[in-house]
């Protein structure tokens, strides 16, 4: 995103915003935690533990222990560190959501095999309380106990859906399986100039971007991903990670861990992972191409056997040529292509993926000069108050000879703010329908900005659904997600 000055404003001020508080070490009774089960199968289940502060004070930690009966073993968790002893396992804060605001609560979640549910549970020493799910595995649950956080069956003749508005927003996840986007359209690839499904028929993903994952951590947990998931309808979840500006260059494994969560918490739910690695400053990718490398290499190795993952490798390159972007490209995809031969990656263009228009140049140079990979794409970011007929008109040429995708897009100016423009972003979003560009909007978070689907503070509050905690750019986004998919399967 092409907002620098304002990135590090908003890390100033949220920097600002932790220095002024006064960590208070509180009694044990005055933290609570609940132990819920999500989702069950016939040999394991799904947890989230929500640590809760009940005090008038910021909590300045936190720990929860879980003891589980002889052969129940916690397999995998996020959002957290996890220690076992014995039967015993303790989890502690991830390091970014570790301070918990008077009256705020933080969660983590954890895939368990076996059917054994918690003996004893302590939050900072004091008894959690426990609920539990029904726990009568559905139809379509799976038969081995999954690696990451989903229950994702295959299907022989996966049906549509999401054409009718569900009456509830479900307490767990759906299912992954045969009425999700992942569960229809299975591994994608490009043909021709088309995202294309399993069934080699042309589709287009709608969805949403998060912000910065080291200022809106808050904003990505379970009850936010199950509305994406059942009120917005979305397909994807575009999660973007910043390089700089307090990013993956500050820890590595702890930015890797997040994205992989992130992948896993959207397969549950059968959407789209489009992993962005959000360099911006500077705008040269071929000075983060260790990183980029070293990135790359550790998401698809773990991820290699998902259907749902595609991969973004520069999000916005500036200041520098197409040939420049073209050999950072021809280095990065073969390392992806060496553990995930199949997943689409997405490649960055000219002029912050304007396919160089904001350079004064255009979509030519691309297409005289293509990057020599298969099943590639490339990017292309509009902000609808700054960029109006000139870009359409570049991104509909350049679409007829490219396979393009919109991997961001605001509803307001390039600088993230300012009113939204309704009828700069329908033009645009009809263009997109029209050609079947898939796409993200920027972004899904409650950051002070015109750009936020989220009216300030609602990630702290805990509620996603609905259209009372929704900015006017939510809310022209999710009635335009919300509509049925046209997903072929013939």
């Amino acid at each position: 995103m092409r907002r620098v000055k304002l990135k590090l404003l908003v890390a100033g001020a949220v920097a600002a915003a932790v220095s002024a508080v006064a960590l208070v070490a509180l009694p044990a009774s005055a933290e609570t935690a609940a132990f819920t089960v999500t989702n069950s199968w016939s040999t394991g289940y799904q947890a989230s533990v929500v640590v809760k502060n009940d005090t008038s004070s910021t909590l300045a930690t936190w720990r929860v222990q879980l003891t589980l009966p002889s052969g129940t073993t916690v397999v995998n968790a996020w959002n957290t560190t996890t220690a076992a002893s014995g039967s015993t396992y303790t989890f502690t804060p991830a390091g970014w959501n570790a301070t918990i605001a008077a009256g705020a609560s933080t969660e983590f979640g954890m895939i368990v095999d076996g059917t054994g549910r918690p003996t004893a549970c302590t939050v900072n020493g004091a008894a959690c309380g426990i609920t539990t799910a029904p726990t009568t595995p559905a139809a379509t649950t799976p038969t081995t106990v999954p690696t990451s956080p989903s229950a994702r069956p295959t299907t022989a003749s996966p049906t549509p859906s999401r054409t009718t508005t569900p009456t509830a927003t479900p307490t767990s996840p759906p299912a992954g399986g045969t009425g999700t986007p992942v569960g229809i359209n299975g591994q994608l690839r490009v043909c021709g100039v088309h995202l294309c499904n399993r069934y080699d028929r042309p589709i287009q993903l709608r969805g949403m971007s998060t912000h910065g994952l080291q200022w809106f951590a808050n904003c990505y947990n379970n009850a936010s991903l199950d509305a994406l998931a059942t009120d917005w309808r979305a397909d994807l979840l575009r999660i973007a990670m910043y390089v700089q500006e307090g990013g993956y260059e500050t820890d590595p494994p702890g930015f890797t861990a997040r994205v992989d969560t992130l992948v896993d918490m959207a397969e549950a739910r059968g959407m789209y992972a489009l992993i962005d690695f959000h360099t911006l400053t500077p705008g040269d990718p071929n000075l983060n191409l260790d990183r980029a490398k070293t990135f790359f290499a550790a998401v698809s190795k773990r991820n290699a056997a998902k259907t749902n993952v595609i991969y973004e490798i520069a999000n916005e390159p500036n200041g520098v040529s197409w040939a420049g972007i073209k050999s950072y490209a021809e280095q990065v995809i073969p390392v992806i292509r060496a553990n995930d031969p199949d997943a689409v990656v997405i490649v960055g263009t000219r002029g912050w993926s304007s396919l160089g228009v904001s350079d004064g140049s255009g979509s030519a140079e691309v297409i005289a000069n293509p990057v020599r990979a298969s099943n590639i794409m490339y990017a292309f970011h509009f902000y609808a108050a700054s960029h109006k007929d000139n870009y359409r008109a570049e991104l509909e040429k350049a679409s007829a000879t490219l396979p393009m995708f919109v991997t961001e897009f605001g509803t307001v100016s390039a600088n993230g703010g300012g009113a939204v423009d309704t009828a700069s972003t329908s033009a645009w979003l009809d263009l997109l329908d029209r050609l079947k560009i898939s796409y993200a909007n920027w972004t899904y978070s409650d950051a002070g900005e015109g750009s936020a689907a989220f009216r300030a503070g609602t990630c702290a509050a805990g509620t996603y659904t609905g259209t009372g905690v929704l900015s006017e750019s939510g809310t022209l986004l999710r009635n335009r997600i919300r509509t049925a998919d046209d997903f072929p399967t013939s």
